[in-house]
């Protein structure tokens, strides 16, 4: 297959999965931990580094949900003891952020990883970077991973759709409903810290925030409902990802922050011209119902 379709797959994949997760974060008004997850886990994918002695993703994986997770934790135990929820989450992934830094940079001659790759990532190269199963060329190691984030989210998401949904709308009511409102909590934290360390290698650290933040954003311009929020997000994401591959193409410029870009154009132009929140069509109806009250 051509390294085009590998590359959009990838995209495609990754985008998926940051703008279902994303409709979570922003309905529990939690962007800012997708943030605060996905320069946490660099610590884990150093460790996990060090440890495996190579860039094995299963490794990977665990290392960084695991730090993820550790993040979110003490995140909320500083909001309990007082600290405000803007700076619990400045300190902890600043902090762990660092610590990955620190990490990755005194042992980048014993390990293959750099910083350029974490940060910033090249899906570009996907397609030479591959999973070799028992001699077979199984195709792009990051279309494997995205994969499986993605089977992992959509199969917790079909197991316990209503749960996700009332914890998200109401935490409130969901503890009174009986339903552990922590755990489910957890969960939705741990998928996307799988997510960020799946998507690294495509698009890097800094602007995975950007794919789980503004797809969805973009899709809760459109609509009220979750389920139409989700499908929405998906379609966006995914159409930033093949317009922002051919325009980088055109314009010879990162491919990552072409398909970051084109998700903010579309954020844009919804927020102008959304029929059900967009700036534009809430001043037409001002001067409507302000015409019509000054008629009668």
């Amino acid at each position: 297959m051509s390294s085009d379709f590998w590359i959009m797959l990838t995209a495609a994949l990754m985008s998926a999965s940051c703008g279902i997760l994303g409709c979570f974060l922003i309905l529990r008004k939690m962007a800012l931990i997708g943030d605060a997850i996905s320069h946490a886990v660099l610590p884990g994918i150093a460790i996990a580094f060090l440890l495996s002695g190579g860039r094995d993703s299963m490794a990977m994986m665990i290392g960084a949900t695991a730090l993820g997770l550790i993040a979110v934790f003490i995140i909320q135990w500083l909001q309990i003891s007082g600290i405000q929820s803007d700076a619990s989450i400045g300190i902890i992934f600043t902090a762990l952020f660092a610590v990955g830094v620190i990490l990755v940079s005194l042992n980048a001659r014993n390990i293959d990883l750099d910083l350029d790759c974490v940060l910033f990532g090249e899906i570009a190269y996907v397609q030479w970077d591959t999973w070799m199963l028992n001699g077979a060329d199984m195709g792009p190691r990051s279309v494997w991973m995205l994969g499986f984030a993605l089977l992992v989210i959509l199969t917790l998401l079909g197991l316990f759709y209503k749960q996700f949904k009332i914890t998200a709308f109401d935490p409130a009511m969901a503890a009174a409903c009986g339903i552990p409102v922590m755990l489910f909590h957890y969960l939705l934290m741990g998928m996307v810290s799988m997510t960020s360390v799946a998507s690294f290698e495509s698009v890097g650290a800094i602007l995975v925030v950007g794919m789980l933040v503004i797809p969805a954003a973009t899709a809760y311009l459109l609509t009220d409902r979750l389920g139409r929020m989700l499908i929405y997000s998906v379609i966006v994401g995914v159409v930033s990802s093949i317009v922002g591959y051919y325009t980088a193409y055109m314009l010879n410029a990162s491919i990552g922050g072409s398909i970051v870009t084109v998700a903010g154009i579309l954020f844009i132009i919804t927020f102008l011209l959304s029929p059900r929140h967009g700036v534009l069509f809430r001043k037409l109806k001002q001067k409507r119902i302000a015409s019509s009250i000054t008629s009668n």
